[in-house]
Protein backbone atom coordinates (compact mmCIF):
# COMPACT_ATOMS: atom_id res chain seq x y z
CA UNK A 1 0.00 0.00 0.00
CA UNK A 2 1.00 3.22 -0.53
CA UNK A 3 2.99 5.17 2.05
CA UNK A 4 1.03 4.40 5.72
CA UNK A 5 1.69 7.81 6.89
CA UNK A 6 0.34 10.02 4.18
CA UNK A 7 -2.68 7.51 3.59
CA UNK A 8 -4.17 8.53 6.89
CA UNK A 9 -4.55 11.57 5.58
CA UNK A 10 -4.01 13.97 6.81
CA UNK A 11 -5.26 10.93 8.84
CA UNK A 12 -2.39 9.94 10.63
CA UNK A 13 -0.35 13.01 10.10
CA UNK A 14 -2.27 15.53 8.19
CA UNK A 15 -4.43 16.62 11.09
CA UNK A 16 -1.45 16.63 13.56
CA UNK A 17 -2.13 20.33 14.79
CA UNK A 18 -5.78 20.79 13.40
CA UNK A 19 -7.63 23.28 15.93
CA UNK A 20 -4.40 23.45 18.19
CA UNK A 21 -3.30 26.76 17.30
CA UNK A 22 -4.91 30.12 15.88
CA UNK A 23 -5.06 32.32 11.93
CA UNK A 24 -6.76 31.21 9.38
CA UNK A 25 -7.53 32.31 5.64
CA UNK A 26 -10.75 33.68 5.13
CA UNK A 27 -14.09 31.83 4.56
CA UNK A 28 -14.15 30.06 1.43
CA UNK A 29 -10.33 30.83 -0.08
CA UNK A 30 -10.14 28.06 -2.50
CA UNK A 31 -6.68 27.63 -4.94
CA UNK A 32 -7.58 27.70 -8.41
CA UNK A 33 -7.75 24.86 -10.27
CA UNK A 34 -5.32 25.69 -12.22
CA UNK A 35 -2.83 26.00 -9.78
CA UNK A 36 -3.13 22.34 -8.75
CA UNK A 37 -0.32 20.19 -10.62
CA UNK A 38 -1.17 17.83 -13.54
CA UNK A 39 -1.69 14.44 -10.62
CA UNK A 40 -0.10 11.62 -11.17
CA UNK A 41 -2.51 8.87 -12.41
CA UNK A 42 -3.11 5.54 -11.37
CA UNK A 43 -1.92 3.82 -14.60
CA UNK A 44 1.04 5.92 -14.77
CA UNK A 45 2.69 3.98 -11.71
CA UNK A 46 1.14 0.58 -11.63
CA UNK A 47 0.33 -2.41 -14.34
CA UNK A 48 -2.90 -3.95 -15.18
CA UNK A 49 -4.86 -0.94 -13.87
CA UNK A 50 -8.01 -1.41 -16.37
CA UNK A 51 -11.47 -0.49 -13.89
CA UNK A 52 -9.48 2.64 -12.02
CA UNK A 53 -8.27 4.59 -14.62
CA UNK A 54 -8.10 8.10 -14.87
CA UNK A 55 -7.74 8.61 -11.45
CA UNK A 56 -5.00 10.11 -9.08
CA UNK A 57 -2.19 7.70 -7.48
CA UNK A 58 -3.57 9.38 -3.88
CA UNK A 59 -6.90 8.17 -4.46
CA UNK A 60 -6.21 5.25 -6.17
CA UNK A 61 -4.70 3.82 -2.94
CA UNK A 62 -7.47 5.06 -0.69
CA UNK A 63 -9.77 3.17 -2.46
CA UNK A 64 -8.01 0.01 -1.69
CA UNK A 65 -8.38 1.08 1.72
CA UNK A 66 -12.12 1.24 1.01
CA UNK A 67 -11.89 -1.87 -0.23
CA UNK A 68 -10.21 -3.09 2.41
CA UNK A 69 -12.73 -1.45 5.35
CA UNK A 70 -15.73 -2.62 3.26
CA UNK A 71 -13.94 -6.82 3.16
CA UNK A 72 -12.47 -6.93 6.41
CA UNK A 73 -9.75 -7.68 4.58
CA UNK A 74 -5.77 -6.75 4.07
CA UNK A 75 -4.10 -6.37 0.80
CA UNK A 76 -3.09 -10.11 0.09
CA UNK A 77 -6.92 -11.23 0.55
CA UNK A 78 -7.33 -9.38 -3.50
CA UNK A 79 -3.29 -9.55 -4.48
CA UNK A 80 -0.53 -12.19 -4.10
CA UNK A 81 1.07 -12.97 -1.01
CA UNK A 82 3.99 -12.30 -2.77
CA UNK A 83 3.18 -8.65 -3.71
CA UNK A 84 4.70 -7.93 -0.03
CA UNK A 85 7.55 -6.01 -0.48
CA UNK A 86 7.67 -6.48 -4.35
CA UNK A 87 5.84 -3.62 -6.15
CA UNK A 88 5.30 -5.22 -9.19
CA UNK A 89 3.81 -8.31 -8.23
CA UNK A 90 0.66 -6.02 -6.85
CA UNK A 91 -0.28 -6.28 -11.04
CA UNK A 92 -0.55 -10.15 -10.72
CA UNK A 93 -4.10 -11.03 -11.76
CA UNK A 94 -6.09 -13.78 -9.59
CA UNK A 95 -9.85 -14.80 -9.20
CA UNK A 96 -10.47 -12.05 -6.51
CA UNK A 97 -8.81 -9.21 -8.57
CA UNK A 98 -11.59 -10.05 -11.24
CA UNK A 99 -14.29 -10.31 -8.88
CA UNK A 100 -13.71 -6.59 -7.84
CA UNK A 101 -13.54 -5.10 -10.96
CA UNK A 102 -16.78 -6.86 -11.80
CA UNK A 103 -17.94 -5.32 -8.35
CA UNK A 104 -17.21 -1.91 -9.68
CA UNK A 105 -18.70 -1.91 -12.60
CA UNK A 106 -21.98 -3.31 -11.13
CA UNK A 107 -22.21 -0.84 -7.85
CA UNK A 108 -21.49 2.02 -10.85
CA UNK A 109 -24.16 0.69 -13.07
CA UNK A 110 -26.68 0.82 -10.01
CA UNK A 111 -25.90 3.86 -9.04
CA UNK A 112 -26.46 5.07 -12.66
CA UNK A 113 -29.44 3.08 -13.66
CA UNK A 114 -31.69 3.73 -10.54
CA UNK A 115 -30.25 6.58 -8.51
CA UNK A 116 -29.49 8.95 -11.51
CA UNK A 117 -25.47 8.22 -11.15
CA UNK A 118 -25.87 9.46 -7.35
CA UNK A 119 -23.75 7.74 -4.99
CA UNK A 120 -26.38 6.09 -3.34
CA UNK A 121 -24.51 2.45 -2.92
CA UNK A 122 -20.74 1.52 -2.36
CA UNK A 123 -18.97 -1.52 -1.41
CA UNK A 124 -19.30 -0.82 1.98
CA UNK A 125 -23.25 -1.02 1.50
CA UNK A 126 -23.41 -4.59 1.54
CA UNK A 127 -20.42 -5.88 2.51
CA UNK A 128 -19.90 -4.65 6.06
CA UNK A 129 -16.98 -5.72 6.75
CA UNK A 130 -16.99 -9.62 5.86
CA UNK A 131 -16.06 -11.10 2.55
CA UNK A 132 -19.57 -12.47 1.41
CA UNK A 133 -22.54 -9.92 1.60
CA UNK A 134 -24.95 -11.17 4.13
CA UNK A 135 -28.27 -12.48 2.86
CA UNK A 136 -30.47 -13.64 6.09
CA UNK A 137 -31.91 -11.58 8.38
CA UNK A 138 -29.58 -11.63 12.05
CA UNK A 139 -32.61 -11.82 14.52
CA UNK A 140 -29.86 -10.92 17.18
CA UNK A 141 -28.88 -7.41 15.68
CA UNK A 142 -33.13 -6.92 15.23
CA UNK A 143 -33.86 -7.47 18.94
CA UNK A 144 -30.73 -6.27 20.50
CA UNK A 145 -30.90 -4.28 23.79
CA UNK A 146 -27.77 -2.33 22.43
CA UNK A 147 -29.26 0.62 20.03
CA UNK A 148 -27.74 1.26 17.09
CA UNK A 149 -25.27 4.35 16.61
CA UNK A 150 -27.03 7.69 16.38
CA UNK A 151 -24.17 9.90 15.31
CA UNK A 152 -24.82 10.10 11.04
CA UNK A 153 -22.53 9.70 8.62
CA UNK A 154 -23.34 13.53 7.55
CA UNK A 155 -25.27 16.07 9.45
CA UNK A 156 -27.91 17.16 6.73
CA UNK A 157 -29.87 19.94 8.78
CA UNK A 158 -29.77 21.73 12.25
CA UNK A 159 -30.92 19.72 15.03
CA UNK A 160 -33.87 21.13 16.53
CA UNK A 161 -33.39 22.85 19.81
CA UNK A 162 -29.55 22.36 18.64
CA UNK A 163 -27.49 25.63 20.30
CA UNK A 164 -26.04 28.20 17.08
CA UNK A 165 -22.95 26.72 15.77
CA UNK A 166 -21.29 29.66 16.88
CA UNK A 167 -21.97 29.29 20.37
CA UNK A 168 -19.86 26.00 20.74
CA UNK A 169 -17.47 27.52 18.49
CA UNK A 170 -17.05 30.07 20.95
CA UNK A 171 -17.30 27.88 24.07
CA UNK A 172 -13.97 26.34 22.47
CA UNK A 173 -11.96 29.31 21.50
CA UNK A 174 -12.17 30.17 25.06
CA UNK A 175 -11.28 26.82 26.80
CA UNK A 176 -8.66 26.65 24.91
CA UNK A 177 -7.06 30.09 26.25
CA UNK A 178 -9.63 32.57 24.31
CA UNK A 179 -9.01 34.70 20.68
CA UNK A 180 -6.78 37.03 22.21
CA UNK A 181 -3.84 34.15 22.94
CA UNK A 182 -4.61 32.75 20.18
CA UNK A 183 -4.24 35.37 17.56
CA UNK A 184 -0.93 35.63 19.53
CA UNK A 185 0.75 32.53 18.23
CA UNK A 186 2.53 32.99 15.04
CA UNK A 187 4.11 29.80 14.91
CA UNK A 188 4.42 26.21 16.41
CA UNK A 189 7.67 23.64 16.43
CA UNK A 190 6.51 20.63 17.96
CA UNK A 191 8.53 17.35 18.65
CA UNK A 192 7.15 13.54 19.63
CA UNK A 193 6.82 10.74 18.41
CA UNK A 194 4.88 8.83 16.21
CA UNK A 195 3.52 4.90 16.25
CA UNK A 196 1.46 3.19 13.18
CA UNK A 197 -0.73 0.43 13.79
CA UNK A 198 1.74 -2.49 12.05
CA UNK A 199 5.14 -0.56 14.01
CA UNK A 200 6.98 -2.21 16.63
CA UNK A 201 8.35 1.29 18.01
CA UNK A 202 7.78 4.67 18.08
CA UNK A 203 9.50 6.69 15.63
CA UNK A 204 10.65 10.50 16.32
CA UNK A 205 8.29 13.54 14.82
CA UNK A 206 8.38 16.71 14.34
CA UNK A 207 5.92 19.26 13.07
CA UNK A 208 6.26 22.61 12.05
CA UNK A 209 3.55 25.70 11.34
CA UNK A 210 3.66 28.73 10.28
CA UNK A 211 0.63 31.36 10.52
CA UNK A 212 -1.70 31.77 8.51
CA UNK A 213 -1.09 28.77 5.97
CA UNK A 214 1.88 26.43 6.34
CA UNK A 215 2.77 22.80 7.77
CA UNK A 216 4.98 20.56 7.53
CA UNK A 217 5.52 17.12 9.38
CA UNK A 218 8.42 14.79 9.31
CA UNK A 219 8.54 10.85 10.88
CA UNK A 220 11.63 9.65 11.22
CA UNK A 221 11.07 5.88 10.67
CA UNK A 222 13.39 3.39 10.73
CA UNK A 223 13.40 2.94 6.63
CA UNK A 224 13.87 6.62 6.27
CA UNK A 225 11.88 9.52 6.49
CA UNK A 226 8.36 10.42 5.48
CA UNK A 227 7.93 13.84 4.59
CA UNK A 228 4.50 16.17 3.83
CA UNK A 229 4.52 19.40 3.60
CA UNK A 230 1.91 22.51 2.54
CA UNK A 231 3.54 25.91 1.44
CA UNK A 232 0.08 27.61 1.47
CA UNK A 233 -1.16 27.15 -1.94
CA UNK A 234 0.70 23.23 -3.01
CA UNK A 235 1.39 19.95 -0.98
CA UNK A 236 3.79 17.25 -1.44
CA UNK A 237 4.39 13.74 0.60
CA UNK A 238 7.60 11.94 0.45
CA UNK A 239 8.64 8.16 1.65
CA UNK A 240 10.73 5.46 1.44
CA UNK A 241 10.52 3.16 -1.45
CA UNK A 242 9.42 0.27 1.17
CA UNK A 243 6.76 2.44 1.62
CA UNK A 244 5.70 4.02 -1.44
CA UNK A 245 6.42 3.22 -5.48
CA UNK A 246 6.37 7.08 -5.51
CA UNK A 247 9.62 8.52 -3.92
CA UNK A 248 7.69 11.85 -3.92
CA UNK A 249 4.18 13.13 -4.53
CA UNK A 250 2.22 15.83 -5.40
CA UNK A 251 -1.25 16.35 -3.25
CA UNK A 252 -4.03 17.15 -5.88
CA UNK A 253 -7.84 16.87 -5.43
CA UNK A 254 -9.23 15.72 -1.70
CA UNK A 255 -5.72 15.31 -0.49
CA UNK A 256 -4.56 19.01 -1.76
CA UNK A 257 -7.75 20.18 0.18
CA UNK A 258 -7.30 18.13 2.92
CA UNK A 259 -3.60 19.58 3.24
CA UNK A 260 -5.17 23.37 2.81
CA UNK A 261 -7.46 22.59 5.40
CA UNK A 262 -4.90 21.23 8.29
CA UNK A 263 -2.45 24.46 7.40
CA UNK A 264 -5.26 26.47 7.95
CA UNK A 265 -6.75 25.36 11.26
CA UNK A 266 -3.57 24.79 12.57
CA UNK A 267 -3.76 28.40 14.09
CA UNK A 268 -8.15 28.48 15.48
CA UNK A 269 -8.88 31.51 15.86
CA UNK A 270 -10.25 32.32 12.64
CA UNK A 271 -12.23 28.59 12.72
CA UNK A 272 -15.47 30.26 12.04
CA UNK A 273 -14.16 31.59 8.88
CA UNK A 274 -12.08 28.75 7.69
CA UNK A 275 -15.36 26.09 7.45
CA UNK A 276 -18.46 27.08 5.77
CA UNK A 277 -22.29 25.61 6.10
CA UNK A 278 -22.25 25.16 9.81
CA UNK A 279 -24.94 22.59 10.96
CA UNK A 280 -24.91 21.43 14.75
CA UNK A 281 -26.56 18.07 14.84
CA UNK A 282 -28.03 15.57 18.00
CA UNK A 283 -25.96 15.31 20.81
CA UNK A 284 -23.35 12.14 20.92
CA UNK A 285 -21.04 9.84 23.63
CA UNK A 286 -17.72 9.71 23.40
CA UNK A 287 -16.23 7.10 26.14
CA UNK A 288 -18.97 7.96 28.76
CA UNK A 289 -18.94 11.91 27.79
CA UNK A 290 -21.71 13.63 25.98
CA UNK A 291 -20.37 15.52 22.92
CA UNK A 292 -21.86 18.07 20.75
CA UNK A 293 -21.37 17.30 17.38
CA UNK A 294 -20.51 19.98 14.62
CA UNK A 295 -20.63 20.15 11.00
CA UNK A 296 -18.35 22.86 9.06
CA UNK A 297 -17.71 22.19 4.99
CA UNK A 298 -13.70 22.28 4.20
CA UNK A 299 -13.05 25.11 0.66
CA UNK A 300 -13.22 21.64 -1.30
CA UNK A 301 -16.60 21.00 -0.44
CA UNK A 302 -15.98 17.88 2.04
CA UNK A 303 -17.72 17.79 5.04
CA UNK A 304 -16.01 17.66 8.77
CA UNK A 305 -17.64 17.00 12.06
CA UNK A 306 -16.31 18.30 15.13
CA UNK A 307 -17.29 16.55 18.70
CA UNK A 308 -16.89 19.24 21.75
CA UNK A 309 -17.09 17.82 25.35
CA UNK A 310 -19.86 19.58 26.75
CA UNK A 311 -18.79 20.27 29.90
CA UNK A 312 -15.34 21.58 29.07
CA UNK A 313 -15.67 22.69 25.78
CA UNK A 314 -12.42 21.16 24.41
CA UNK A 315 -12.16 19.17 20.90
CA UNK A 316 -12.13 15.77 21.96
CA UNK A 317 -12.62 14.18 17.74
CA UNK A 318 -12.45 15.25 14.57
CA UNK A 319 -13.94 13.26 11.28
CA UNK A 320 -12.93 14.19 8.06
CA UNK A 321 -14.17 12.63 4.44
CA UNK A 322 -12.76 12.42 1.12
CA UNK A 323 -14.63 11.63 -2.18
CA UNK A 324 -13.20 8.55 -3.87
CA UNK A 325 -14.39 6.66 -7.10
CA UNK A 326 -16.32 3.77 -4.97
CA UNK A 327 -17.34 5.85 -1.63
CA UNK A 328 -16.57 8.35 0.69
CA UNK A 329 -13.51 7.55 2.54
CA UNK A 330 -13.56 8.53 6.64
CA UNK A 331 -10.44 9.94 8.67
CA UNK A 332 -11.13 9.70 12.05
CA UNK A 333 -8.56 11.52 14.74
CA UNK A 334 -9.37 11.73 19.15
CA UNK A 335 -7.73 13.92 21.08
CA UNK A 336 -6.05 13.88 24.64
CA UNK A 337 -3.91 14.63 26.96
CA UNK A 338 -4.62 18.91 27.15
CA UNK A 339 -1.77 20.93 27.96
CA UNK A 340 -1.13 24.73 28.50
CA UNK A 341 1.60 25.94 26.11
CA UNK A 342 2.09 29.91 26.22
CA UNK A 343 -1.76 30.18 27.66
CA UNK A 344 -3.35 27.83 24.81
CA UNK A 345 -4.72 24.43 25.63
CA UNK A 346 -3.10 21.72 23.11
CA UNK A 347 -3.31 18.31 23.08
CA UNK A 348 -0.02 16.28 23.22
CA UNK A 349 -1.51 12.75 22.10
CA UNK A 350 -4.19 12.09 19.91
CA UNK A 351 -4.87 8.55 17.81
CA UNK A 352 -5.78 8.64 13.97
CA UNK A 353 -8.05 5.92 12.85
CA UNK A 354 -8.47 5.38 8.74
CA UNK A 355 -9.56 2.77 6.59
CA UNK A 356 -5.75 1.30 6.58
CA UNK A 357 -4.79 1.44 9.96
CA UNK A 358 -4.55 3.45 13.03
CA UNK A 359 -1.51 5.89 14.46
CA UNK A 360 -0.94 7.16 17.78
CA UNK A 361 1.19 10.51 17.73
CA UNK A 362 2.67 11.94 21.87
CA UNK A 363 3.59 15.32 21.70
CA UNK A 364 7.09 15.80 23.86
CA UNK A 365 7.75 19.82 23.33
CA UNK A 366 6.04 22.64 22.12
CA UNK A 367 7.33 25.80 21.24
CA UNK A 368 5.30 28.78 19.88
CA UNK A 369 6.61 31.92 17.80
CA UNK A 370 10.31 30.74 17.03
CA UNK A 371 11.56 31.54 13.66
CA UNK A 372 10.78 28.72 10.86
CA UNK A 373 13.34 28.41 7.37
CA UNK A 374 11.00 28.51 4.46
CA UNK A 375 12.11 25.66 3.09
CA UNK A 376 10.80 23.82 5.99
CA UNK A 377 7.44 23.99 3.76
CA UNK A 378 8.70 23.53 0.46
CA UNK A 379 8.28 20.63 -2.14
CA UNK A 380 10.63 17.44 -0.31
CA UNK A 381 13.71 15.93 -1.69
CA UNK A 382 13.39 12.10 -2.14
CA UNK A 383 14.16 9.78 1.71
CA UNK A 384 17.69 9.08 1.62
CA UNK A 385 18.16 5.69 1.93
CA UNK A 386 18.28 4.01 5.04
CA UNK A 387 21.66 3.37 6.80
CA UNK A 388 22.30 0.03 7.63
CA UNK A 389 22.38 -1.28 11.63
CA UNK A 390 25.54 -1.04 13.41
CA UNK A 391 27.06 -3.30 15.62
Amino acid sequence: MLDRHMLGAFGPLGVVIVFLFGAALASGQTIPAAQEPKPLLAEDVFKNIQVLRGIPVTQFMATMGFFSASLGSNCTFCHVEESGGNWARYADDNEQKQTARKMILMMNAINQSYFGGKRALTCYSCHRGGETPRLIPNLADQYSSIPPSDDPDEILEQAPDAPPADQVLDKYIQAIGGAQRLAALTSIVAKGTYQGYDEAKKSPLEIYAKAPNQRAIIVHGSSGDTTTTYDGSAGWTAAPDTDTPVPVLALTGPFLDAARLDAQLSFPARIKQTLTQWRVGYPSTIDDRDVQVVQGTSAGGAPVKLYFDMQSGLLVRLVRYAELPVGRNPTQIDYADYRVVAGVKMPFRWTTTWTDGRSTTELSQVQTNVPIDAAKFAKPAPPAPARPATR
